[in-house]
């Protein structure tokens, strides 16, 4: 195929002019292959010749005049003939390509999906490998992909094939790689290949009955191409203005969902859902806070902004303990926007203050609103926010005792002997404290056992912090001494 670079030889300008209108003339009169293998002939012509304009006229005369002789069989079969011709310039075979899309629509309208079908089937083949046409090639597949979608949508589960399909197809296109899409463009093919492995995750977590992280069946793989795809996205890019919109949510429960029409927060939706999925509460946080951020979200502090805030706040307070978990909930609790939140303000505060938590106290004083909210209306949620609960409780006990019973630690936690043992194990196993049970004995020790060398460390330091405060005290009495011996002379 010439590169486009072979200088023209001739120009056939005179000679199309004076064809076009003869050839669509004998259209009319019903010699549509008469009318066609005059256009061919020239188009050898002038395709030999190098004349790109030439060329790109005649091929697109000839799809015109087999589309409105409505001759589908023709018009695919020209497509596939003209675009491997020997010599094919890469401008005629984009004109064709691009002025066959624009009769989409009207074909589908008009004569039935069977025919639609065959055009994009067309399409697709012609286009493919070509670095030249892969943008007009994803958005025929995209095209194919919402068909197959609808197919699903229509019939319901039994059509899970067709939402797989769907999905496969555009899971093929590497529009991240495309240098002729525009960057938005690029950013809503790859957010539609996330809902679509959304879709399809769910609906194999569904069947298989397992929504569970660590199975293997299910939807697990969907899950994790999910994750591969969002890092493409270039998050940076979300931050654009025309990137958000402003839509009123009906309810806590469907803000995000309400107001994902924008790439940022669509997006963000998403992510939320995968984090959830698999219990990264502190991710999910992190996402909240990005809607949180968003200028047309922190502007309605008593809507949409009010309920990303407290989103936040939960699944922080839900997150497992860490350094990053502890900076994010110190730097949410000193906002001046969670004040004016007093339950979730309250609820940040008990766990940033190295105090005990008692269960049966905080069951009753944050209980009966947050069992209301969406988030807590989830079991699983609850018993990890009691999880969370014990766990800091566990570490001021280990920041204030060296030495505790096993009896008095289940006191303090509210747990029976086998759930504080178990719980205190997991934090050891984490890193979060060090503790060691002597069983036989029935004590916890939280200090570890001090080498000789860390001991006299520890004395020499001690020892010359001493002697830095008995001469300081010296001098200070020699001053004193001093100063009475002036006053008596």
């Amino acid at each position: 195929m010439s590169e486009g670079n072979k200088k023209q030889e001739k120009d056939f300008t005179e000679e199309v002019d004076a064809l076009l209108p003869q050839t669509t003339a004998l259209a009319q009169s019903g010699k549509l292959q008469d009318a066609l293998d005059k256009l061919f002939a020239l188009e050898k012509q002038s395709r030999n010749a190098s004349d790109m304009k030439s060329t790109t006229r005649l091929v697109k005369a000839i799809l015109e005049l087999t589309y409105a002789a409505r001759d589908y069989a023709q018009l695919n079969s020209s497509i596939n003939v003209l675009s491997k011709k020997h010599g094919q310039l890469k401008a005629a075979i984009q004109a064709m390509v691009e002025l066959a899309i624009t009769w989409l629509d009207e074909i589908r309208e008009r004569d039935g999906t069977e025919k639609w079908l065959e055009l994009v089937e067309t399409l697709r083949t012609v286009t493919e490998g070509k670095l030249f046409l892969e943008t007009p090639r994803a958005r025929v597949t995209l095209a194919l992909a919402q068909h197959h979608e609808s197919i699903y949508r229509k019939t319901g589960p039994s059509a899970r094939d067709s939402l797989i399909t769907s999905s496969d197809l555009l899971s093929d296109l590497q529009v991240e790689t495309y240098s002729s899409m525009e960057r938005k463009e690029k950013t809503e093919f790859i957010l539609e290949q996330m809902r679509l492995l959304l879709e399809v995750a769910r609906l194999k977590d569904s069947e298989s009955g397992k929504d569970d992280k660590d199975s293997l069946g299910g939807g697990e793989p969907e899950w994790v191409k999910l994750r591969v795809q969002s890092r493409k996205v270039n998050e940076q890019n979300l931050k654009e203005k025309e990137n958000e919109v402003r839509v009123s949510p009906r309810s806590a429960a469907t803000y995000i969902e309400d107001v994902c029409q924008a790439l940022r927060l669509k997006f963000y939706d998403m992510m939320v859902q995968y984090g959830l999925r698999h219990h990264s509460y502190l991710d999910v946080a992190k996402y909240y806070h990005k809607v949180w951020e968003t200028p047309s979200i922190k502007e309605d502090p008593s809507g949409k902004g009010k309920i990303a805030l407290e989103h936040i706040v939960y699944y922080v307070a839900l997150a497992p303990h860490d350094n990053e978990q502890s900076d994010m909930m110190h730097r949410l609790y000193v906002d001046p926007a969670l004040e004016k939140l007093e339950v979730q303000h309250n609820l940040i505060k008990s766990f940033i203050t190295e105090e005990l938590m008692r269960w049966p106290g905080i069951e009753s004083v944050f209980g009966p609103f947050l069992r209301t909210t969406e988030v807590f209306q989830n079991d699983k949620h609850w018993e990890d926010l009691h999880t969370r609960v014990i766990e800091h409780n566990i570490r001021v006990i280990a920041k204030y005792y060296t030495r505790i019973t096993l009896t008095r630690l289940t006191t303090l936690l509210d747990l029976t002997p086998q759930q504080a043992e178990e719980t205190l194990s997991r934090l050891v196993v984490a890193g979060t404290v060090w503790a060691r049970i002597d069983r036989p004995a029935g004590i916890v020790n939280f200090r570890n056992k001090r080498s000789a060398e860390d001991v006299m460390n520890d004395w020499s330091s001690d020892m010359q912090k001493l002697l830095g405060l008995v001469e300081k005290t010296w001098m200070g009495m020699n001053a004193a001494q001093a100063a009475q011996s002036r006053v008596k002379a």
